[in-house]
């Protein structure tokens, strides 16, 4: 129990790290640092034991500055494929209730769901899954039952709502934004349950499926 609430706290304070820094791309190398060396070597690892990537490293696609974005947190859809709420199976946290509570409208046109999720720590989630999931080629594919963007409630955060900003361009005119949040997909990974099948993981369902080919963030080997 312990090795857990260490790994969530220190997920989190690479999260910290990441949001300080005023480099994206060398945010994003933080974060990939910091990530193989939990992978490799934290009781809490979801790597088997002997899996290579705890030699080589994770394997993430080049750092793209264009799937970087800060969008407005729009109203749910009213007519979604899926229900407002699901339960889902989280392995040994138990099922977990998840409630739509709004939408990002990414640049290409595509649309993703945001859940918050309705336990006692609460947090938002924002699943994907795109054109390269489940593609055949590992170089060029990423997990085939998507990826995460966001789970606040483990610390995956990088930011939103930062305070006054310049509206329409003009210095100094209050905007707080609070309805914003960021979504750099580079940051895109991977959940437990892709290296291992004792994880159990909430995944991407319609709402967060998009036919973007987004060759940013984590891929497969």
């Amino acid at each position: 129990m312990l090795t857990l609430v260490d790994w969530r706290v220190r997920v989190a304070a690479l999260y910290e790290q990441v949001r300080a820094d005023p480099d994206p791309e060398r945010g994003h190398a933080t974060w990939r640092s910091g990530r193989d060396d939990l992978f490799r070597s934290h009781p809490q690892s979801p790597l088997p034991a002997r899996d290579p990537l705890r030699e080589t490293g994770l394997p993430y696609w080049p750092y793209d500055p264009a799937w970087r974005f800060e969008l407005p947190l729009l109203p749910a859809p009213t007519d979604a494929v899926d229900p407002d709420e699901r339960v889902v199976g989280g392995g040994g946290d138990g099922d977990v209730t998840m409630r739509r509570t709004g939408q990002l409208a990414l640049p290409s046109g595509s649309t993703l769901d945001v859940w918050t999720l309705q336990q006692y720590a609460g947090g938002i989630f924002v699943p994907l899954r795109d054109g390269t999931s489940g593609r055949d080629s590992g170089a060029g594919a990423s997990y085939g039952a998507g990826r995460y963007l966001l789970d606040t409630a483990k610390g995956s955060w990088l930011g939103g709502g930062a305070g006054p900003r310049a509206a329409d361009g003009a210095a100094g005119a209050p905007d707080e934004r609070d309805d914003h949040l960021v979504l750099d997909l580079n940051f895109a990974y991977h959940p437990s349950c892709r290296y291992d099948d004792r994880w159990r993981c909430p995944l991407a369902s319609p709402g967060n499926m998009v036919t973007d080919v987004v060759e940013a963030g984590e891929r497969l080997p």
